[in-house]
């Protein structure tokens, strides 16, 4: 560079340097690479939580008062569902961390994924199990609303052998803030469903799309920001793994002990294994410090992975079943009312998943 433009140029970089670079001279600026983590953590935690808030919205465009009203003055589906959700979950990951001894911050964030509530995608599969819709329905909501209480309950009881001796500490300020936000785009929603029923139907499909892009983004922007955190120990592999398919497997044998009909055993089966993954990555990113992030991050994307290959599966060989039977749906349904006449036959198509718009 001519001498006779460092003047200028010096001047040009006084007056446009950043506060934060950490190297200028006559002719640069350069900023820290921490500052580029820091607007891509920023906008990480933005994605997530307007993402989030639309899944949300689109569960709240799910939910029919009368329906959602009629199982809670029967409770005892629900019931039976809460006792896997917020009984059975985080039991099934305490015993998993203590069994792979893993570290406590990684425990941490598999406790806080068998403490989410249930997920939306357990809708879309109770319809093509021939599950209970609205006992679905009712669970997810119910579950989303109770995780405010249930989730900070939970992690208190399970992480007191690390929270005790000082190896974690639990942010129970922000994730309290962060479940309480939830109510909002859920009970926008419900009034949205029950005031344009047809508009909810699109947003249904829309929150469902949102999901699978929230999880994309979460691992490319994840990927960039957290790099240690794909070196990924073949502990947190073996525990995604069995987490979703014992949430599966102890959920359905819990609702046929309790005497619930095959419908909805494989409604709860569904609804206990099938997480809400996104809101367990919003709670961990918007919660815990990079250093944490690092050994935590990775893990709802694993419990996705899984959670979504062993419900295929499960989905796949009921409706190989269902087809060497010959039965129709009806007819399924019409099973399940003579099985027990107590409980109505809800195998219902719900307007956001039918096959056929009305």
């Amino acid at each position: 560079m001519d001498s006779s433009t460092w003047p200028t140029t010096t001047a040009m970089n006084a007056s446009t340097c950043s506060s934060n670079a950490t190297i200028c001279d006559e002719d640069s600026c350069v900023l820290d690479d921490s500052n580029y983590n820091v607007i891509l953590s920023t906008v990480l935690s933005t994605v997530l939580t307007t993402m989030l808030a639309l899944v949300m919205f689109s569960m709240g465009c799910n939910v029919e008062i009368m329906k959602f009203w009629a199982h809670i003055k029967r409770p005892w589906g629900i019931f039976v569902g809460f006792l896997c959700q917020f009984g059975l979950m985080p039991l099934i990951g305490f015993t998993l961390s203590l069994a792979f001894d893993i570290l406590p911050v990684q425990a941490v964030v598999v406790l806080i994924m068998g403490c989410c509530p249930g997920g939306t995608s357990s809708n879309v599969l109770a319809y093509w199990t021939d599950g209970d819709m609205d006992l679905s329905i009712s669970m997810t909501t119910c579950s989303t609303l109770l995780a405010l209480g249930m989730m900070p309950l939970c992690l208190l009881i399970y992480t007191k052998m690390w929270t005790d001796t000082g190896l974690i500490k639990i942010p129970y300020d922000s994730l309290g803030i962060s479940l309480a936000a939830l109510l909002i785009p859920i009970s926008v929603g419900i009034v949205v469903k029950n005031k344009w029923p047809d508009q909810a139907k699109i947003i249904l499909k829309v929150g469902s799309i949102s999901g699978v892009i929230l999880i994309v983004i979460t691992a490319v922007i994840g990927g960039v920001l957290y790099e240690g955190a794909w070196i990924i120990h073949p502990k947190l592999w073996i525990i995604g793994a069995l987490f979703p398919f014992f949430g599966y497997l102890l959920g359905f044998i819990l609702a046929r002990i309790a005497g619930l009909s095959w419908q909805r055993c494989r409604t709860v089966s569904l609804e206990t294994g099938m997480q809400n993954a996104q809101l367990c990555s919003t709670i961990v990113q918007l919660s815990f410090s990079q250093e944490e992030l690092n050994e935590m991050f990775t893990f709802p994307l694993i419990y996705s992975i899984f959670q979504l290959v062993m419900a295929a599966i499960f989905v796949g060989i009921y409706l190989f079943y269902k087809k060497r039977s010959g039965k129709t749906r009806a007819e399924f349904a019409e099973n399940n009312k003579n099985r027990i006449e107590s409980e109505p036959s809800n195998c219902v198509q719900n307007g956001g998943f039918s096959l056929q718009e009305n």
